[in-house]
C-alpha cells in the first residue's frame, strides 16, 4: 500500500517550450518578426571596404537571396521597393490595333514585302512583268516557297492576263497558293503549266475553286502526270460550272475513263472550244464515241486533237463522221494513230457534212492506197470545203496524184493542200487507146459506102442531142443504124464496153455523155449546125362574118 500510495503523490513535470495564443488570430508585432530576428556582426567587412572607398553598395537594393518566398511576405517585407510591371503593349495592341496596309493593284509592293517577311530572293522578271499583259517565266526554276508571295501579289493585280509557267516544278504547296489566287483573280484569262508536275494531288488544290473563276478561258496541263485522277477533278470542276473554253491535258498517261469522265461533265457544262487530248493511252472505243457526241452539242467547238492514242476500228471512224456534222469544226488532227479501212470510209463518207473543216490530219496511219484514193476523191464535190488534208507517211499510187492533179487545178480549190508519204509506182504498158481503134473502124465502115456517106461523130451528136439521156445496148444498135450507120454487132458490143453506162441485173447501157466528151477530143472539128430557132406562128387573119352585108 505504501508503494502505491506514493506513485500516486507523484505529479509529472511538463516543460513548456511554446504556448500559441489561442484568443486572438491577430499576426504579431513587427518586432516579433522571424525574418527580422537576425545577428549583424560587429565588423562587417563590406562597410569597412566602403569606408576605405573599396567597395561600392550598388543601388541599394536587397538581394532576392534574403527575400521569402511567399508572395505575402514579398508584399510586407520592408526592403521590398519592386514596382509592378509595366503593360509591355498587351492593351494597345487589343484595344488599338495597327492600320492595315492597302498596296497597290499592281502587286509590286506586296509582292516585295512578302519576299522580305519570308527572307527569300524575289524574282526579278516577275516584280518587272506585273505591270505588263503577260508574266512569262518559262524554264526559270522557281523555288518551290516562292509561290506563295507570286500567287498573293496576283491576287491584287488588275493588269496580268496571261502566266506562263512552264517547266516548273510546283509542288502541293505552290498548287494551293494558285487556287488561292484562281479564286480571286478576275483579270488572268489563260495559265499554261506546261511540264509543271503537279499530279493528282496538286490538280485537286489547283482546281479546288476552279468553278467559282468566270474569267479563266485557256488552262494548259499539258506533261502533268494527271492520270485518270486528275482528269476525274478537272471533270468535276467543269460540272460545277467552270468556265473554261481551252483545254490541253495531253501527255498525261490518260486512258479510256478520262474521255468518258469528260464527256459525263459536258452533259451538263459543254463551252469547250478546243480540246488537245493528244499523246495518251485512251484505246476505249466507246468513250471516244461518248466524248465526240457530246462534242458534236456544242455549237462552239472548233478544234480536236486526238493524235498519239493508237485509235483503230469502225467505232472511231463513227464517232468522228459524227463529230463531222457540227456547223463549227475547223481542225482536226487524228494523226498517228491506227485508222484504216472502215474508220477512213466513215470518215470520208462524213467530209460533205462538215461545212467549216479546214485541216483533216490522218499522217502516220497505215492508210491503203485505196483510202487515199477515197479522201482525195471527196475534194471533188463542191459540198466539202476541206483545205488541208495531210497524209504524210502515207503511201498513194499513181492514181491518186492524177485525181489530186485535178483536184488542185479547179479554181475553188487554188489554195488546197494535200501532201502524202510516197509514192508506188507500177508498170503499166502504155499502147493505143482502144476507144480510138474503135471509132477509126467505125468511121471506115460509115464512108465505106459511095451512095449515102455517114459521119458518125456526127450521128452521136444527133443522137445525144434528141435524147442525152444512156441507152440500152439494144436501142442504142436500132438507133445507130437508124441514122444510116450500118455498123456490126461486135463494134457495137465494143462501144458498150468501153462506154458503160449504169447497168441492171438484166440490161445493160451506153452512156452518150461520156461517148461525146471523148468524141469533142479526138475530132473537136465535126459539130452539128446550130439549130435554127423555131418559126413563128402565123397571126390568125379575123374571118368577116358573112351575116352582116350591107343593106340594100
Amino acid at each position: 500500500m505504501s508503494s502505491n500510495t506514493s506513485y500516486q503523490d507523484e505529479t509529472p513535470v511538463v516543460e513548456v517550450i511554446f504556448e500559441k495564443d489561442l484568443s486572438s488570430s491577430e499576426e504579431p508585432p513587427m518586432e516579433e518578426w522571424s525574418s527580422l530576428l537576425f545577428e549583424v556582426p560587429e565588423e562587417n567587412v563590406k562597410r569597412l571596404q566602403y569606408a576605405e572607398g573599396l567597395y561600392d553598395p550598388g543601388s541599394g537594393e536587397i538581394c532576392t537571396k534574403y527575400i521569402p518566398l511567399s508572395a505575402s511576405s514579398i508584399l510586407r517585407h520592408p526592403y521590398y521597393n519592386y514596382p509592378g510591371i509595366i503593360d509591355p503593349g498587351i492593351q494597345e495592341a487589343l484595344l488599338h490595333p495597327e492600320p492595315k496596309i492597302i498596296y497597290p493593284d499592281d502587286g509590286q509592293e506586296l509582292y516585295m514585302a512578302l519576299c522580305n517577311e519570308m527572307d527569300i530572293c524575289p524574282v526579278r522578271s516577275f516584280y518587272r512583268e506585273l505591270l505588263e499583259d503577260k508574266i512569262d517565266l518559262k524554264f526559270y526554276g522557281i523555288n518551290p516557297n516562292g509561290f506563295r508571295a507570286m500567287a498573293m501579289a496576283l491576287k491584287l493585280n488588275r493588269f496580268v492576263t496571261v502566266l506562263d509557267l512552264t517547266d516548273n516544278w510546283i509542288n502541293e504547296d505552290g498548287c494551293f497558293h494558285l487556287g488561292e489566287m484562281i479564286l480571286e483573280n478576275y483579270t488572268l484569262t489563260e495559265l499554261n503549266l506546261t511540264g509543271c508536275r503537279i499530279g493528282p494531288t496538286g490538280a485537286k488544290r489547283l482546281c479546288a475553286h476552279l468553278h467559282l473563276n468566270k474569267t479563266l478561258r485557256v488552262l494548259n496541263l499539258s506533261k502533268n502526270k494527271l492520270n485518270d485522277d486528275g482528269v476525274d477533278i478537272l471533270a468535276n470542276a467543269i460540272f460545277r460550272g467552270s468556265a473554261l473554253t481551252q483545254i490541253n491535258l495531253s501527255y498525261n498517261n490518260l486512258t479510256g475513263k478520262s474521255p468518258a469522265k469528260l464527256a459525263e461533265a459536258f452533259e451538263t457544262n459543254n463551252r469547250l472550244t478546243h480540246l488537245d487530248m493528244s499523246w495518251n493511252s485512251m484505246l476505249s472505243p466507246n468513250a471516244i464515241f461518248a466524248l465526240c457526241t457530246e462534242l458534236s452539242t456544242n455549237r462552239a467547238f472548233e478544234v480536236l486533237n486526238l493524235s498519239w492514242n493508237s485509235l483503230s476500228g469502225s467505232r472511231i471512224g463513227k464517232a468522228i463522221a459524227k463529230l463531222l456534222k457540227h456547223p463549227k469544226l475547223r481542225h482536226l488532227n487524228l494523226s498517228n494513230n491506227k485508222l484504216e479501212g472502215p474508220a477512213i470510209r466513215f470518215l470520208a463518207a462524213g467530209l460533205p457534212r462538215a461545212p467549216k473543216l479546214d485541216t483533216l490530219d490522218l499522217s502516220y496511219n497505215p492508210l491503203s492506197e485505196a483510202d487515199a484514193i477515197k479522201l482525195v476523191e471527196r475534194l471533188r464535190e463542191s459540198k466539202v470545203k476541206l483545205k488541208r488534208l495531210l497524209l504524210d507517211n502515207v503511201a498513194v499510187n499513181a492514181e491518186f496524184m492524177e485525181i489530186r492533179k485535178e483536184v488542185l487545178a479547179y479554181k475553188s480549190r487554188s489554195d488546197t493542200v494535200i501532201t502524202w508519204g510516197s509514192l508506188n509506182e507500177t508498170f503499166v504498158p502504155k499502147g493505143t487507146d482502144i476507144r480510138d481503134i474503135v471509132f477509126n473502124r467505125c468511121e471506115a465502115i460509115c464512108k465505106k459506102s459511095k451512095k449515102r456517106p455517114v459521119d458518125i461523130a456526127l450521128v452521136i451528136q444527133q443522137m445525144y442531142r434528141d435524147n442525152p439521156e444512156p441507152l440500152t445496148v439494144k436501142a442504142f444498135t436500132i438507133t445507130v443504124r437508124s441514122h444510116g450507120a450500118q455498123l456490126d454487132d461486135d463494134l457495137i458490143e465494143e462501144l458498150a464496153v468501153r462506154f458503160p453506162g449504169p447497168r441492171t441485173e438484166k440490161m445493160r447501157f451506153v452512156s452518150l455523155p461520156a461517148m461525146i466528151d471523148y468524141l469533142k477530143r479526138k475530132w473537136p472539128d465535126r459539130k452539128l449546125p446550130p439549130t435554127p430557132p423555131p418559126e413563128p406562128e402565123p397571126i390568125p387573119v379575123p374571118k368577116k362574118d358573112k351575116g352582116k352585108g350591107k343593106k340594100k
